[in-house]
């Protein structure tokens, strides 16, 4: 299998847009054609090959080596192949994501996730507010695929969230899945503040006690099929997502938000 490889030869001074470098778009093209594609870096426009040393063939795994969080966007609109990131990545990373599978070993910036519609984004690190959450202006935020995290997330995770798996195996941060429409989250750490704000439907999986928001009904002690469904599911996944399957089928049921009729549900497992 043919890979390309793409090492960062230094830190740049702000931000570059890195969304034209994935591997359906860089497949069947030349290293001289690769280090002319233009990047966006603030009001500048910058080479490639001014960023990256070039090695290897083009094909359906792109490799990033020595990334830093002033690489935004990375994956943003992928449609197929694998991209795999050495380091840390900044800011709308997968955003779009249309299929494939996006392998970070390092942590992530804000709103990773957005707008994703299917596929794979699995980050070894933490990542920052607003994932797989609506931008600004935007009335869903992930549209579906599977997102897994292996540290900690920020705020506002799954923010206006419409459908999609979202695997956070550390803390996640406040508002966890405020405005949720569909979907599910699965926090295996604590959660902050009012987690489930505003919530319309979809699922929340907690690990422990959380503090809701008193506008969620608390429905009692439940046995849920749903939840050996959703580990059998986890488990044909891959080993990282099965890590993730609930302990028992028995847990907590709340219901909310009911300040907006939301018939959301907030699972916290003894």
């Amino acid at each position: 299998m043919s890979r390309l490889l793409l090492t960062l030869k230094a830190v740049p001074a702000i931000g570059v847009d890195c969304s034209p470098l994935t591997p359906a778009r860089l497949a069947g093209m030349s290293s001289a054609a690769i280090a002319a594609i233009e990047l966006q870096s603030g009001n500048r426009r910058l080479p490639a090959g001014e960023l990256f040393d070039i090695a290897g063939e083009p094909g359906d795994t792109l490799v990033i080596r020595n990334a830093c969080s002033k690489l935004d966007r990375i994956g943003a609109c992928m449609n197929g192949g694998t991209l795999d990131v050495e380091g840390d990545v900044g800011a709308f990373l997968g955003a779009g994501l249309v299929s494939g599978t996006i392998r970070v070993s390092g942590g992530a910036g804000a709103f990773a996730a957005t707008g994703m519609l299917a596929g794979t984004l699995h980050v070894c690190g933490s990542v920052g507010d607003f994932l797989g959450a609506a931008i600004a202006g935007d009335k869903q935020g992930m549209l579906g695929g599977r997102v897994i995290v292996d540290g900690d997330a920020g705020d506002r995770v799954g923010d206006h969230l419409r459908r999609g798996i979202i695997l956070v195996g550390g803390n996640a941060g406040d508002y966890c899945a405020s405005r949720m429409l569909a979907g599910t989250i699965a926090v295996r750490g604590k959660v902050g503040a009012l987690p489930g704000y505003a919530m319309k439907r979809g699922t929340l999986l907690l690990a422990g006690a959380a503090e809701l928001p008193a506008t969620f009904n608390d429905c009692g002690s439940h046995e849920l099929m749903f939840l050996r469904l959703f580990a059998r599911h986890l488990a044909s996944v891959d080993s990282a997502a099965a890590s993730f399957a609930p302990r028992g089928e028995r847990v907590r049921r709340f219901v909310g938000d009911r300040a907006n009729g939301g018939l959301g549900e907030i699972l916290v497992t003894a």
